[in-house]
């Protein structure tokens, strides 16, 4: 089950996403996140209870970042399990977003190759 919350500190906002990050949150992320997100300047998507990310869910998430930084938002993902990121790095995320939105990335992570 996809649940979510909106923490606000200070002057950042911090979502906190818990579940699976797949097609089944489309209308959630369509509906409520995007909207509720619009008008924030610093926002930081915290992964930590993230377990499982498909491409629907990293195409939503391409998608909401975008629509944020052209709204004029500072975006950050933070927490991101080793798994999920891995997924993120098979389909260049880091490359696409820029790394420094990935603030727990460490700059000489590489994703671990299944060919011996």
């Amino acid at each position: 089950m996809f649940t979510y919350e909106i923490i606000q500190e200070e002057s950042k906002s911090i979502v906190k996403i818990n579940g699976d990050l797949d097609i089944d949150v489309t209308e959630i992320m369509q509906d409520e996140i995007t909207p509720a997100l619009m008008e924030r300047q610093d926002i930081e998507f915290d992964f930590s209870n993230v377990p499982f990310v498909d491409s629907s869910g990293i195409g939503l998430l391409m998608t909401l970042i975008n629509e944020l930084r052209e709204a004029g938002s500072q975006v950050a993902i933070t927490k991101v399990s080793q798994e999920v990121m891995y997924v993120f790095s098979l389909l260049q995320l880091p490359e696409i977003l820029g790394r420094e939105i990935f603030v727990d990335l460490k700059r000489d992570f590489e994703p671990v190759s299944d060919t011996n």
